[in-house]
């Protein structure tokens, strides 16, 4: 019975790790979940007969191409699926019932998050605030999740740690935004910028440097200051002020605002530009509130710290893999998650020995 109860879960993992799929492909996009109900192929939109949507063996056996146009199909897919599976087992050989299946819930989010913080470099409110909703609700259904018997008691310490890693991460953002909130370019020879909206989307480029507009901006109060050199052009006119101030709707020339719903088109030359960034991205934030309310306030700040020393190793290792060695744009989501993870899996016995060891420092400086 141990066996089967293994293998299921593990089964489970890839079924899951399928809709997990699902997720990572359609939420970015505003694609409903629910419609369409079955899977289909990204690229022709083929729906799946249920045979090509077997975990791991229908892409093994399709060979990684569509049966229908032959698109390639992402080796994501099946990677969710027996990363799903690799999960589940050891949390339900850990935790059995019924945390293991609370566990299993939280692992989902977690990977999910991952996968669509790596492609698209957001993580959606339906995992992070919407998770965090379903940690307080499962620590009450299952207190024995906060290592308590009492419903409300374990609720009280889930909305505690939901509260702890979000506040822990928006100081960190906010501290950063005073420190690192600004970059500002100085040019020794004009370079051309061109501001964009055609319709679909806007972009900025700067000194050949093509952003997406909603990557600039994370807040209504965030500006880009682009100082210009000669005139420049908006809509065909030739206008001629010394600064253009962006914010994320408008924009002042020379301390005139206009729309820029009302604006298709902006370029020039500029000898200086300042472009507004955040230390971590908002949704950091909320995902760590999803943390905290599955984890508690200790697994939170472990998850925060293990994630950070993660992540500090994995931009040493891209700065040095990078070709260009001008090191690599990495989301500091997934190893949130992971952080998480080694939580799970031992993450207390850490936690436990280092409180031991500053306790000790303590108290033989006194």
């Amino acid at each position: 019975m141990t066996i089967l109860l293994a293998v299921f879960a593990a089964v489970l993992g890839a079924v899951t790790g399928s809709f997990l799929n699902a997720c990572i492909h359609r939420m970015p996009r505003g694609v409903s979940l629910l419609n369409p109900k079955r899977s289909f192929c990204p690229a022709c939109e083929k729906t799946l007969p249920w045979y090509e949507n077997l975990p791991v063996v229908s892409w093994v056996f399709l060979r990684g191409k569509c049966s229908g146009c032959g698109a390639t199909i992402s080796f994501r897919y099946p990677l969710v699926e027996l990363l799903t599976a690799g999960v589940f087992l050891p949390l339900w050989l850990k935790f059995g019932f019924p945390l293991g299946m609370a566990y299993f819930a939280f692992a989902a989010l977690l990977l999910a998050a991952t996968f669509i913080d790596f492609e698209h470099f957001i993580i959606p409110d339906e995992i992070t605030l919407g998770g965090a909703a379903l940690g307080v609700f499962l620590c009450a259904l299952i207190p024995e999740l906060m290592g308590t018997a009492s419903r409300w008691t374990a609720a009280g310490w889930s909305l505690l740690g939901a509260l702890a890693g979000f506040a822990a991460v928006f100081l960190i953002v906010e501290l950063g935004k005073i420190a690192f909130g600004r970059i500002r370019h100085r040019f020794a020879e004009p370079e051309p910028f061109r501001w964009v909206c055609d319709g679909e989307s806007v972009t900025i480029s700067i000194a050949g440097e093509t952003m997406d507009w909603r990557d600039v901006f994370s807040r209504k109060r965030d500006k880009l200051v682009v100082a210009l050199e000669g005139p420049a052009l908006l809509d065909g006119e030739t206008i001629s002020p010394r600064r253009l101030e962006f914010f994320y709707d408008r924009v002042l020339l020379d301390g005139q605002p206009r729309s820029l719903e009302s604006i298709s088109h902006i370029e020039g030359q500029m000898s200086s530009v300042v472009i507004p960034r955040e230390a971590m991205g908002f949704g950091d934030v909320k995902f760590m509130a999803c943390i905290g309310a599955f984890l508690g306030w200790q697994g939170a700040l472990f998850a925060l710290f293990a994630g950070s020393i993660v992540g500090s190793l994995a931009g040493v290792a891209g700065l040095f893999l990078a070709k260009d060695r001008a090191g690599v744009r990495l989301p500091f989501g997934p190893f949130l998650a992971i952080g998480a993870l080694i939580w799970l899996f031992g993450g207390a016995l850490v936690f436990d020995w280092y409180l031991l060891l500053i306790a000790g420092l303590v108290g033989s400086f006194f």
